[in-house]
């Protein structure tokens, strides 16, 4: 394995192919920036309002009410069905359907329009099709959270006469945050990839920019490569966002909570502090150096 390992790393560094030289002369370009600053707005727009309707669908799923649990049902389904290019597509086409919309008594006079072209923008197209895309994922992740709570904890609260609004804030949301977290999570990064598709709308994000620069110029790989870095940078940064918000909501069911990478890395120091210590005294009183690792390696 550290062979292959050693053989992939020299290709890296070896193959012309990779022209680490263009990478690095793009990989902090201002039109590389700018992209990455729309590709973080759609990502955290299109998270925020989709796990608001997520919420809101997961509400009508565990809903006794047989009307909003077939809409919500109904919607999960459709836009689990559709493709996410196709939905982008359709939203930005919406103006063929309805060249206005307006505000009124139903199926009566209208109050006031608006023109759909000048509503819905590409932008806007891009943003409303993550977003209800998001939703319907958001929703089962939020849904199995919920239902992961057992449900004896509630009827312990109520019997105590606890509220039902703090009964969700402090009992059921707390232990299904734990549940929601790892999905959720793995849901988010998901998303900051599916920005790469809105490139079929012409809009200015991280990928679409790299292409309009390999068109330009021809260097399609390295020019692939910063969008790849920067998508790995950012997926490490959500990474590191997840662990720390788990940890949060972990207090709840772990006595210890686990260490983090700072805290490994002072406990790794401060055990080879000590074990340098050891033979050092070994040493002075003519023992084997490395006595005292191999004792914290058995250990």
């Amino acid at each position: 394995m550290l062979v292959l390992v050693a053989q992939f790393v020299h290709g890296l560094a070896t193959n012309a192919g990779w022209d680490w030289g263009t990478f690095g002369g793009y990989f902090f370009e201002r039109s590389v920036m700018r992209a990455l600053l729309v590709t973080l707005q759609l990502t955290v727009a299109g998270a925020v309002l989709g796990f608001l309707g997520g919420v809101v669908l997961a509400a009508m799923r565990l809903s006794r009410n047989p009307v909003l649990l077939a809409v919500s049902w109904t919607y999960i389904w459709v836009f689990r069905s559709v493709p996410l290019i196709v939905q982008l597509l359709f939203w930005a086409n919406l103006g063929y359907l309805y060249d206005r919309l307006q505000v009124g008594v139903p199926f009566g006079p209208g109050f006031f329009s608006v023109e759909t072209s000048g509503l819905v923008s590409s932008m806007g197209a891009a943003l409303l099709g993550l977003a209800l895309h998001e939703a319907a994922y958001a929703a089962e992740i939020v849904r199995a959270g919920i239902i992961s709570v057992d449900q004896g904890q509630l009827e312990a609260a109520a019997a105590l006469g606890i509220p039902r609004g703090r009964q969700f804030r402090r009992i059921l949301l707390p232990q299904a945050m734990r549940a929601i977290l790892p999905s959720a999570a793995n849901e988010l990064v998901n998303l900051l990839k599916s920005t790469s598709v809105v490139y079929v709308l012409a809009i200015g994000e991280l990928f679409y920019q790299v292409q309009v620069v390999y068109g330009r110029n021809g260097r399609v790989v390295p020019l692939l490569m910063v969008a790849t870095v920067w998508y790995v940078i950012l997926t490490a940064l959500l990474s590191v966002l997840q662990f720390y918000v788990e940890r949060h909501f972990a207090r709840g069911a772990l006595r210890t909570l686990p260490p983090t990478p700072l805290q490994r890395l002072r406990a790794a120091l401060g055990r080879s502090r000590l074990a340098l210590g050891r033979d050092r005294a070994a040493l002075g009183r003519g023992g084997r150096p490395g006595a005292a690792l191999d004792r914290d390696a058995i250990r």
